[in-house]
This record gives C-alpha cells, structure tokens and sequence, in this order.
C-alpha cells in the first residue's frame, strides 16, 4: 500500500522559496499520479499541481493559474520522491501543503475528493 510522507515546511519570509518533499514507500511512486494540494485555515482545500506517466516514458504536468511561474513539480525516480518548489512565495500562500496520489491518469484539481491517497501535510507559513 503506498504511503506518503511530507516534508520541507516552516516559516519563510515573502519572496521567499522553499522545496516540499514528499517522500513514498510501499509501491512505485511513477506508477501513479501524483501532486499537491494545499489547505488555508478556513478555506476549501485546493489543487496546486500534479504530474502523470504517459505512453512513451513522457510525464504530463498540470498547475493552476495561482502556482503557473511560481511552482515547480519534479519526480525524482531513484528516491521515489516528487518535489514541490516554491519561489516567489505570498503571505496568501500560507496553508498545510499535502502531497496526494491516484491511480488515476488525471487529476481534478478543483476536487480534492477524487484522489485516493494522502500525506499527512507539512505546514509552510509566509509572513515578515
């Protein structure tokens, strides 16, 4: 069963970047889809990004407008791990960040619901 596990969070000033890590064990992580997705206090849980195998060894990347120039995902095959990096970071950026995986080949970024399995989160918080 797979299973992942966040890192990389904390407290950065804005401008700032970080890079998220979410680390999987328990199957391979580039046999499934998989993203980021983040959490505001009182807020709906929204997509981020995700990335997914295609025919060919080609991998199909998606973001939504707010993390397009900003955000970066990256699977790293040898460590079974995808990166989130994130640049340019905004007080409005602050949110728990979870990492998510599917079987399926997409992903519906605007519901969190449709994807199977979940991090447990990592807590990034923007402010001077």
């Amino acid at each position: 069963q797979l299973q992942l596990v966040e890192s990389g969070g904390g407290l950065v000033r804005p401008g700032g970047s970080l890079r998220l890590s979410c680390a999987a064990s328990g199957d391979n992580l580039d046999d499934w889809t998989v993203g980021w997705f983040r959490q505001a206090p009182g807020k709906e849980r929204e997509g981020i990004s995700y990335t997914a195998r295609r025919d060919g060894g080609q991998y199909y990347t998606e973001y939504t407008d707010f993390a397009k120039g900003r955000f970066t995902i990256v699977r790293d095959k040898a460590k079974n791990t995808v990166y989130l990096q994130m640049n340019s970071l905004r007080p409005e950026d602050t949110a728990v960040y979870y990492c998510a995986a599917d079987y399926s080949p997409f992903f519906e970024l605007t519901n969190w619901r449709t994807v199977s399995t979940w991090g447990q989160g990592t807590q990034v918080t923007v402010s001077s």
